[in-house]
């Protein structure tokens, strides 16, 4: 059986990932994939109570650092690895860039630390686990933080200020620049049906889709 494809999808909140990832989740099992829909942090039950207490508690960068990384470590031994082994599709709303994005670009918090973290968790027999596309939904802070006003109560996170979505920004786009080959920039400020035709032809490029 031919090991399966790791896909991720990141972005400040607001961006609007959650309902493309819907629709793609939905024209992957159209073209006959098995699809493993799951997220970070969390993705476990494990990893889902570190979640609560990251997304709820007061915190140092490097204790968030910590926490999502525990939990991502959980989440690829017990989900992600055997769904790739079996040849499904693993679709992760979130994976390690926010980690750099959030702790290391937002925070402020040592990217080198962050990167050994990195290095330790996600090995395994075939090498650093890594999505092998990352649909970076890409949106000013600013309109960022209108949709979630409209949309819900903020969380710790979520109740950071514009400056700080700068910054998170920024660290995104670092990542890209670092790995072109792997991220695809979405537009997630056009027109929703224009969001997805950009999510659709960045999928679709790839040889096995």
């Amino acid at each position: 059986m031919s090991r399966g494809h790791f896909l991720s999808v990141e972005g400040i909140d607001g961006a609007g990932k959650s309902s493309h990832i819907d629709a793609l989740a939905a024209a992957l099992q159209a073209r006959g994939h098995e699809v493993l829909r799951s997220r970070e942090p969390g993705g476990t039950p494990l990893a889902e109570a570190l979640r609560s207490l990251f997304l709820q508690q007061p915190m140092d960068a490097l204790t968030e650092a910590l926490l999502v990384f525990a939990g991502r470590r959980d989440h690829l031994r017990t989900v992600i690895a055997p769904a790739l082994a079996r040849g499904a599709v693993v679709l992760c709303d979130r994976f390690t860039d926010a980690t750099f994005a959030y702790q290391g670009a937002g925070r402020g918090f040592d990217t080198a630390v962050l990167a050994q973290l990195e290095q330790w968790v996600q090995q395994d027999e075939h090498g650093l686990v890594q999505p092998e596309l990352t649909l970076w939904f890409d949106l000013p802070p600013a309109v960022a933080a209108q949709r979630r006003a409209a949309a819900r109560p903020a969380d710790r996170l979520e109740a950071e200020d514009t400056a700080f979505f700068d910054q998170v920004r920024s660290g995104y786009a670092q990542r890209a620049q670092a790995q072109p080959q792997r991220f695809a920039r979405i537009d997630a400020d056009a027109p929703r049906e224009a969001v997805w035709a950009q999510v659709l032809a960045a999928v679709s490029a790839r040889p096995w889709w």
